[in-house]
């Protein structure tokens, strides 16, 4: 994804919306996310590559967390501005909620950053005749700590009035778990061979431990 101004206006909106398309957008994120941080807690924001999700990059976005419960988008996709009717770039992601729904939203929001976790929302406009689908995943800055996040935000239905506001109909909150490495089991120490001394010749003694059998010399 590009921060710089310039670099933003080369992406260039591969589909139009239109009322028939479906979320999968919001599955590609995710899958892409999953990808990049393997068995990492958590990717970094350094690591995003728009190339790895260009089918769905007018619905995605960058956030910047700047105060608790306050993120900024740093980058969003063309689809995002047509739901304001304006660039979005700088706005708190909460400018796409209604009034009511934005202290639920906050809150949850703060504790994808503090967990982590992952936040996927069910989302209708005020009119009812639009929903939408948003998914968040948390990002590491470079620095190290937990304050950007990776979202995508699709919607399907009229989105003729702008700016288009939409209501919380539902949040799903998934903590995050590291994916273990798959581990080969260590290699057992062979059990070292007991070796028992190799028996004695059995020797024929009598009861004062002389050997029965002596040679005798004789004088013929």
């Amino acid at each position: 994804m590009y921060e710089n101004p310039k670099d933003a206006q080369n992406i260039v909106k591969l589909t139009d919306f239109h009322t028939g398309h479906s979320f999968a957008a919001v599955a590609q994120v995710e899958a892409y996310w999953e990808g990049l941080r393997q068995d990492r807690l958590l990717p970094k924001r350094s690591d995003i590559d728009p190339r790895g999700i260009e089918a769905a990059l007018e619905y995605a976005f960058i956030l910047e967390r700047v105060a608790p419960g306050v993120a900024r988008m740093r980058i969003a996709g063309s689809h995002l501005s047509d739901l304001m009717g304006m660039e979005v770039r700088g706005m708190p992601i909460t400018a796409f909620l209604s009034t009511e729904s934005r202290r639920r939203f906050s809150d949850m929001l703060e504790e994808l950053f503090a967990t982590p976790a992952v936040g996927s929302l069910a989302l209708r406009n005020e009119t009812g005749e639009a929903e939408g689908r948003m998914i968040l995943l948390p990002l590491k800055s470079d620095m190290g700590d937990v304050s950007r996040m990776l979202g995508c935000f699709v919607t399907k239905g009229d989105i003729a009035a702008d700016p288009c506001r939409f209501d919380i109909e539902n949040i799903q909150i998934r903590p995050i778990a590291v994916n273990q490495p798959a581990v080969d089991p260590a290699p057992q120490a062979p059990v070292a061979e007991t070796r028992r001394p190799a028996p004695r010749p059995a020797t024929t003694t009598g009861a004062t431990g002389v050997p029965y059998l002596r040679l005798v010399k004789s004088d013929s």
